[in-house]
């Protein structure tokens, strides 16, 4: 087991992905993986609908976050810290504090496996969300993301939407 840590820093509004993106490069190009495990931007694909056209969008869960798995060292701090549009992690003064297994759990850095009770085909209701109370049919099952994907009828139309696997029922 790694004794890497989950860490977050801030960044300019709008710098997250171009963050995470030059701290990737950065960890490739020095063959630093075993400093710096994984880098991300939690997301969420939601569906929009503006002037009757809808698609889906997707939106950031914490925005000026950037979520870094890596063990602290000097350069790992250094590399971080120094990245054009981060402002620095967070925790008090320049000392920065990893997530306690029970925050990485709450802010839903990792993704546990799920169980789905469905299949393609099935009916399904959606629980929770802007499509709460929709019905559609299952066309993907995604085990390894914990997503699903269904079909949904709005304004007479079938409507593909991706949707964690807990928000979703079978009829």
């Amino acid at each position: 087991m790694s004794e890497a840590k989950w860490y977050i820093l801030h960044t300019y509004s709008g710098y997250e992905n171009k963050v995470a993106s030059n701290i990737l490069t950065v960890v490739e190009n020095r063959g630093l993986q075993h400093v710096i495990e994984e880098v991300m931007v939690p997301t969420e694909k939601v569906v929009e609908t503006n002037n009757g056209k809808t698609k889906e969008v997707e939106l950031k869960l914490y925005p000026s976050y950037v979520y870094v798995k890596m063990v602290m060292t000097d350069e790992s701090w250094y590399i971080c810290r120094n990245t054009r549009g981060v402002t620095g992690f967070v925790g008090p003064g320049s000392k920065p504090i990893p997530l306690t297994e029970e925050e990485v759990n709450i802010l839903g850095v990792t993704k546990t496996s799920s169980q789905a009770t469905f299949k393609v085909g099935d009916l399904v209701s959606i629980k929770e969300g802007p499509l709460g109370g929709f019905e559609g049919h299952v066309t993907e099952v995604d085990l390894a993301g914990g997503n699903v994907t269904v079909a949904v009828s709005m304004f007479g139309r079938e409507t593909p939407t991706t949707i964690e696997i807990a928000a979703v029922e079978k009829v």
